[in-house]
């Protein structure tokens, strides 16, 4: 008895290359900060939009706290009620009291050290304020080049570089204001087909 040969081809699994849509990263990434980058499976980038969120968050919270800590010492300076004192948290704690405060020492005070600290005080308060104001502008821009990370990523993630193009630098000879001539470079792009 002869057995028979089987054969049977078994076709290999067709792999499929990822291709993501561009639309598709931008609504995860708008969703969910980092979301995007996930979706594009660029996983090195999560840190980096997270760290920028952490960095500018925190930055955030210290021009904050600063900001709050000077307005109320500049208000408790400025008024006329001696029980309110946050401002000597900020002032140097060798600085004599009875030297600059006009409210609780009227005679022994010397109004110009006391402008010194109330115009000091308010240079602080604005500078802690604008920069509190420009963390919060950082988060949104932050959030903003995160989603057009993600985008741009996903619109070129299959974008084939080869040898067709080059760029060369070549000497040329350039017209100068009067008439004159100078040398100079120029830039040359070639594409071979």
């Amino acid at each position: 008895m002869m057995f028979g040969q089987d054969t049977i081809t078994v076709s290999k699994p067709v792999k499929h290359k990822f291709k993501p849509e561009s639309m598709k990263a931008t609504m995860m990434a708008v969703s969910f900060p980092g979301l995007g980058q996930v979706y594009n499976r660029k996983y090195w980038k999560i840190p980096v939009v997270y760290i920028g969120f952490g960095a500018l968050i925190y930055g955030a919270g210290f021009y904050a706290k600063n900001y709050t800590l000077y307005l109320r010492a500049y208000q408790d300076f400025t008024d006329k009620i001696p029980q309110t004192n946050s401002y000597l948290k900020v002032i140097a704690p060798n600085v004599v009291q009875s030297t600059y405060d006009v409210v609780v020492y009227p005679k022994t005070a010397y109004p110009t050290l006391y402008a010194y600290y109330e115009t000091g005080m308010l240079r602080l308060v604005d500078y802690y304020k604008r920069n509190r104001d420009l963390m919060y502008i950082g988060i949104g821009a932050w959030y903003l080049v995160s989603i057009l990370d993600a985008n741009v990523d996903a619109s070129l993630f299959n974008y084939e570089v080869s040898n067709n193009l080059n760029i060369t630098f070549v000497p040329m000879q350039m017209t100068l204001p009067g008439g004159y001539m100078g040398a100079g470079f120029g830039v040359d792009l070639k594409v071979n087909f």
